[in-house]
């Protein structure tokens, strides 16, 4: 049956059956109590990280646009689904439909996000555009920190100043409270949740790719002048592959908003460190190979996890992978080699 497939849909087939056995052994392990809880406690980041980086290699592998703002895409719906999550606690107990509407409303809120951002800035190209998507990361963590809402018999308040400056009545509620974010979020994200939601993300981007869109967004990528002299409307498809990505991103972040109690915009989990993290998954993964992308985010997760024993030589080691995987990926005997016993990367010209 294998035979009689074509490349893509064997390379596909395998891709889902790499995270579907990674998930069985992972949830084997976690249920036997066999790995540690510190282990445990990084499935749902995990799942976060894997969806983050299938995503961003869509803008950066696929349409060939380097941008450094997904971490913002991420905040945004992170910080819309806990603010819905907490003030429907009390009003929808359903853990599942209020995930789901709290992740609906992550999705939408990313993607509307991205349409606004993506109009203007697709306009730029190479270091502009990676700039001003960096801008809009900084700016988005900055304005959760400096905003206060609350919510009292009479509706919701807003201030930038402080809690006090909200001035509501004695049964008022802070929901986001500036620097220390939003307390009390549900915990309702799992390991389960995390597994089902990669699989959509792969399931939307490995079909987007081989579809007709996906083939005129790679036109795009190389070479766009061509691509407008057969017709293809270049904006159109450079916004599509955008804004999917920012609400793919979103969705990333309300699967990590709902994994914690406390949600806070600081630069390790919302900033630019969160930007690069992102990129170099991508990058060592192999631009514009999603399975390459699963793989150093695991890896790359992992492995300073792993190796904590180790104080001393962790990040000699970490350094060295890393070294070791860009080597794999991009030198050209590497290259040479994969193409011909392992049976992919690039293929040869003839």
């Amino acid at each position: 049956m294998l035979k009689n497939m074509n490349k893509t849909k064997k390379s596909n087939l395998i891709t889902y059956a790499i995270v579907i056995v990674a998930f069985v052994v992972m949830q084997t392990l976690s249920s036997t109590g066999s790995i540690s809880s510190l282990l445990t406690g990084l499935l749902v980041p995990l799942c976060t990280y894997i969806i983050l980086a299938v995503s961003l290699n869509l803008v950066v592998g696929i349409l060939g646009e380097l941008s450094l703002g997904h971490a913002g895409f991420m905040c945004v719906g992170a910080f819309s689904s806990a603010f819905f999550s907490k003030c429907m606690r009390d009003v929808i107990e359903n853990s599942i439909v209020r995930f789901l509407l709290a992740l609906l409303i992550g999705v939408i809120v990313a993607a509307i996000f991205g349409v606004i951002i993506g109009i203007p800035v697709l306009r730029l190209k190479g270091d502009y555009l990676a700039i001003v998507t960096l801008a809009f990361g900084e700016i988005i963590k900055n304005l959760v920190n400096v905003l206060y809402i609350g919510k009292d018999s009479k509706g919701f308040h807003f201030a930038t100043k402080d809690v006090m400056a909200l001035d509501m009545d004695p049964d008022g509620t802070v929901i986001l409270n500036g620097p220390q974010g939003i307390t009390g979020t549900p915990k309702d994200s799992t390991f389960l949740i995390g597994f089902i939601l990669i699989m959509v993300t792969l399931f939307i981007v490995l079909n987007l790719i081989n579809s007709r869109d996906g083939r005129a967004i790679m036109a795009i990528r190389d070479n766009v002048i061509a691509a407008e002299s057969i017709g293809i409307n270049v904006t159109k498809y450079k916004l599509m592959a955008f804004t999917i990505s920012a609400a793919m991103a979103g969705a990333a972040g309300v699967l990590y908003a709902h994994n914690l109690s406390t949600l806070t915009a600081n630069t390790n989990n919302f900033g630019y460190n969160m930007s690069i993290t992102i990129l170099v998954f991508v990058v060592l993964g192999g631009i514009g190979n999603i399975r390459g992308s699963i793989i150093a985010a695991v890896i790359l997760t992992l492995l300073p996890e792993l190796l904590r024993g180790l104080s001393d030589y962790r990040m000699l080691i970490y350094a060295i992978v890393l070294i070791i995987m860009m080597l794999f990926n991009w030198a050209p005997k590497a290259i040479e080699w994969r193409e011909k016993y392992l049976h992919f990367g690039k293929k040869k010209e003839a």
